[in-house]
């Protein structure tokens, strides 16, 4: 349940943020490498999130 709550969190903060964070990655005038931020965020956590749900796993 617990993990529920926090993907709705996500989810609407994501919503929130989406049109802000979008005009930012494809603004003309930025870096070349800032789309590619935005996955590597995405996949730092991804793998933080991994890492935590292996551990939970371990111990039990």
């Amino acid at each position: 349940m617990n993990n529920q709550r926090l993907v709705i969190l996500l989810m609407l903060i994501a919503y929130i943020f989406s049109p802000t964070l979008f005009s930012w990655v494809i603004h003309p005038e930025g870096p070349w490498y800032r789309p590619y931020l935005v996955w590597v965020l995405v996949i730092v956590i991804a793998f933080i999130v991994q890492l935590r749900r292996n551990k939970r796993q371990d111990i039990s």
